[in-house]
């Protein structure tokens, strides 16, 4: 067990988001990373996606150009992150490293993780408060952030507490900001968070 690649079993990544695919082993001497490769097995056929050699990285499937890449410069470090992920990106992945040794004979290792895209709700979201907090001076500047998390992209809206209890949408965007409070901004605001 002297090379031995380490990986997980199963991946979850979360659609339009990014996952790291795990892959990697101890550096040792006398062997020299020749070539690592990744591919993909999907409705029983498989396919190389990125294969690394001395020439460089080569991209070998369109539908990954530019959304998938492996560590430059972080020697055992085989793990594949994949962005921007899409519904079909479900499959197994396999990670194929060979090595050189110093007597010129070759050792393959390689090592399976099945990736499982989900649409995920966004969840109820939080407001953080500005560094004053809720209670702000008249005149003071102040700002509410709203955070929740999901698939992406999740699009938010603010709205306050109106007469006869209707909201009134105020903008849209993560964040309500005030340069100039005035006691009549005094109120209920309401976050509202909204993926696809």
């Amino acid at each position: 067990a002297l090379l031995d690649l380490s990986g997980v079993h199963q991946v979850t990544g979360t659609w339009m988001g990014s996952t790291t695919l795990p892959c990697t082993y101890v550096p040792s001497e006398g062997f020299t990373q020749q070539t690592l490769s990744w591919s993909v097995e999907r409705d029983s056929s498989t396919s190389t996606i990125l294969r690394r050699d001395d020439s460089g990285d080569h991209i070998l499937l369109s539908k990954f150009r530019d959304r998938v890449s492996v560590p430059k410069d972080s020697p055992g470090n085989a793990s594949l992150l994949i962005e921007n992920l899409e519904m079909p990106d479900s499959g197994h992945y396999t990670c194929q490293v060979i090595w050189r040794s110093t007597n010129n004979s070759l050792i393959t290792r390689e090592v399976t993780t099945a990736v499982k895209v989900v649409k995920v709700a966004a969840t109820k979201p939080i407001i953080r408060a500005g560094e004053l907090g809720l209670t702000v001076p008249a005149g003071g500047s102040s700002r509410l952030t709203c955070e929740a998390s999901g698939s992406p992209p999740i699009s938010y809206r603010w709205f306050r507490s109106g007469p006869g209890g209707k909201a009134q949408l105020l903008r849209r965007g993560a964040e309500l900001a005030w340069d100039s409070l005035r006691p009549s901004d005094s109120g209920l605001y309401f976050c509202e968070a909204q993926n696809r």
